[in-house]
């Protein structure tokens, strides 16, 4: 038995799940891992994060806060943050991503989304004390993905200091724009994969599954990342109608000025995740994601027909024209 799997057993064991029935339920693009407990009719998530490369403490944190706002997070059944481990509830198997493929009502998944994310946008204590901001210098290293990981793997040489240094300043001259809309919490990773159904009235019903990166940032940003999805197409008549849906509540925002918003923040997200993807391969030996860069492209080239975004659109023509825009080999 590994050191690792000795600390998980004593963990458990005091926990009162060490003689439960254990199976992998699930890894992702981190390094993190989820194993499922059944203990008699009983259910249980055991997260494995192994410090120093993941920190449970965030994840620990937001969880009470978004239930401390009435919202579907995991409750927290044992924490470990020193180790890495947190025992967790077990919200089932109902996905958005399972649940969409077995031909469920998408608007109504969509709808009850887009109202928890109305929500938070709404309410003067979405924000915890200490939830760190989505500044310029988060952005601008998301941002640079593509230029550090994509761009060498699609081109086969390393993006010039000149381009990457122009690259970042468009950047700096477009962050502004997305902050044009109030801030609020992001969750950041708010798509289907990691949300759920549950049997809850109201805005319960929706529970979420990821959310230890959240920060302080513009309101369209998650429902962006919803909307614009890097695994899955979304009908445009359904993005604006539950566009529709968000902005009724905030009758006082200025819908030219949430489209700015949203295409900034949309072309940072899809330029980042076209680098993540691409890195997931080359670093990490996980080309399974790379199947979805055609289409985080084609959001991208969406998002820049702004009119905001044409200096970046500019930029990107000039240095990874539209012929060059393929899937890195792995």
């Amino acid at each position: 038995m590994s050191s690792r799997e000795a600390l998980i057993h004593s963990f458990l064991d005091n926990a009162g799940w060490g003689a439960a029935e254990r199976g992998r339920l699930a890894g992702d693009a981190s390094f993190r891992h989820y194993d499922r407990l059944k203990r008699g009719a009983e259910r249980a998530v055991l997260m494995d994060a192994p410090p120093p490369k993941e920190d449970v403490r965030p994840f620990v944190g937001i969880a009470r806060h978004l239930a401390g706002l009435g919202l579907s997070a995991p409750r927290l059944l044992a924490v470990d943050e020193d180790s890495g481990l947190l025992l967790l509830e077990d919200l089932g198997d109902d996905t958005y991503t399972r649940l969409l493929a077995d031909g469920y009502d998408e608007t109504a998944l969509y709808a009850l989304a887009t109202d928890v994310l109305a929500e938070i946008a709404g309410r003067p204590d979405a924000m915890p004390a200490g939830l760190p901001p989505y500044d310029d210098d988060r952005l601008l290293a998301e941002a640079a993905l593509l230029t550090d990981w994509y761009m060498p793997a699609i081109l086969g040489q390393p993006t010039g200091d000149e381009a990457r240094a122009d690259y970042q300043d468009i950047w700096r001259r477009l962050f502004p724009v997305a902050r044009l809309v109030p801030d609020t919490l992001v969750l950041r990773d708010f798509h289907v994969d990691n949300l759920m159904l549950l049997p809850r009235p109201g805005l319960a019903a929706c529970g979420l599954l990821d959310f230890q990166d959240a920060v302080a940032g513009p309101a369209t940003y998650d429902l962006m990342s919803l909307l614009e999805d890097a695994r899955r197409d979304i009908d445009p008549l359904l993005i604006e109608r539950m566009k529709g849906r968000w902005l009724a509540r905030f009758p006082a925002l200025d819908r030219a000025v949430f489209e700015a918003s949203w295409a900034v923040m949309a072309a940072q997200r899809h330029a980042k995740v076209i680098g993540i993807f691409t890195r997931l391969c080359r670093r990490d030996g996980k080309p399974g994601y790379l199947v979805h860069i055609p289409r985080v492209w084609r959001l991208l080239e969406v998002a820049l027909r702004h009119p905001v975004l044409a200096e970046l659109r500019l930029w990107l023509d000039r240095h990874v024209p539209p012929g060059k825009r393929g899937v890195p080999a792995p």
